[in-house]
C-alpha cells in the first residue's frame, strides 16, 4: 500500500478563497473587514517566520491587519496592559500572541488576559471549556485544522480508534477533544505513557505532535490509518521532517499529511476562519 497525501496546501488554499468571499460579502452589506491584531515578543526567527505568514494570510483574504513588535525586554505589564487595549477596539476581532513568550512573561497570564470571544487561537480556559463541553466557539487552529483536512478529503472518524501522541495545551489535548467530538475513541499517548507502540500500532487515526524527528518508527503504522504528523522540526542537513519516519509509513497507511505543506498551512487558514467567525458572530 501506498498512502495518499493530504495535501494542506490545498485545503487551507481552498479555505481561504471562502473566507474571502465571505469577507466580500460582508464589505458589500455595509459591515467592516474583520480585523486580527498579531503581537511579537522579541526575535525569536520561527516565530518571526510564523507571524509573517500569518500577517500575509490577512492581505490575500481582505482582512485589516495589525502588528505590534515588542522587544524581548518588554514586561509583563506592557503586555498585558496592550491585551487590554485591543479587547477594547472594536475593529479588532481576534487577539494573537505569538508562542513562545519570553521566560519573564507568564504565558498562562497572557493568554486568560485576552477576552475569551477575541480568543483567536482558542487557548482560553473558556474556549477549551466549551470545547469539552460539546459546544465549541473559537477552537484551537491546528486541532481543528486537522479535523478540517480530514472531513475535506472524505475520511470517516466516527467510531474509528484515534491516537494521539502528545499532550500539549496547544495540539495535543485539544486534538484528543476535537476528535472526542467527532466520535471517535480517543486516547491520548504522553511522555509517562508505557509501551508507545502498542498504542500506536492500534491507531486507525494517528496524531502525532511531540516535536522530535522521525520519533514514531514507521513500521509502528497501523495498516490502513490515516498519518496526521503535526511536528516539523528542521535538521542538520536544513531539511523539514516530521515526527513521523513518512517513507516506511507512507507504506502502511491510507492516508498520510507531509512535512512540510500538510498541517501548517491548516493552521494558519484556520486562524483566519476563527478571525471571521469572531467577526461574523461574537463581536457583531
Amino acid at each position: 500500500m501506498t498512502a495518499q497525501i493530504i495535501d494542506g496546501k490545498t485545503i487551507a488554499a481552498e479555505l481561504k478563497q471562502k473566507i474571502k468571499a465571505a469577507t466580500q460579502m460582508r464589505l458589500a452589506t455595509g459591515k467592516r473587514c474583520p480585523g486580527l491584531a498579531v503581537v511579537l515578543i522579541g526575535d525569536n526567527p520561527a516565530s518571526q517566520v510564523y507571524v509573517g505568514s500569518k500577517r500575509r494570510s490577512c492581505e490575500e483574504v481582505g482582512f485589516k491587519s495589525e502588528s505590534f513588535d515588542l522587544p524581548e525586554s518588554a514586561s509583563e505589564r506592557e503586555l498585558l496592559d496592550l491585551i487590554t487595549q485591543l479587547n477594547h477596539d472594536d475593529e479588532i476581532d481576534g487577539i494573537l500572541v505569538q508562542l513562545p513568550l519570553p521566560a519573564h512573561i507568564n504565558t498562562d497570564t497572557v493568554i486568560e488576559h485576552i477576552a475569551p470571544h477575541k480568543d483567536v487561537d482558542g487557548f482560553h480556559p473558556y474556549n477549551i471549556g466549551r470545547l469539552a463541553q460539546r459546544n465549541p466557539q473559537l477552537r484551537p487552529c491546528t486541532p481543528k485544522g486537522v479535523i478540517t483536512m480530514m472531513q475535506t478529503t472524505g475520511i470517516e472518524l466516527k467510531g474509528k480508534e484515534a491516537v494521539v501522541v502528545g499532550a500539549s495545551n496547544i495540539v495535543g489535548r485539544p486534538m484528543a477533544l476535537e476528535l472526542l467530538l467527532a466520535g471517535c475513541t480517543t486516547t491520548v499517548c504522553h511522555r509517562m505513557t508505557k509501551d508507545l507502540e502498542s498504542h500506536v500500532r492500534r491507531a486507525e487515526i494517528l496524531v502525532v505532535a511531540v516535536g522530535k524527528p522521525n520519533f514514531i518508527p514507521g513500521d509502528w503504522i497501523r495498516e490502513g490509518a490515516v498519518v496526521i504528523d503535526v511536528g516539523i522540526n528542521r535538521l542538520e542537513n536544513g531539511k523539514l521532517t516530521g515526527d513521523v519516519e513518512f517513507d516506511k509509513a507512507s507504506e502502511k497507511a491510507a492516508w498520510i499529511t507531509p512535512v512540510p505543506g500538510g498541517v501548517g498551512p491548516m493552521t494558519v487558514a484556520t486562524l483566519l476562519e476563527n478571525t471571521l467567525f469572531a467577526a461574523d458572530e461574537l463581536n457583531q
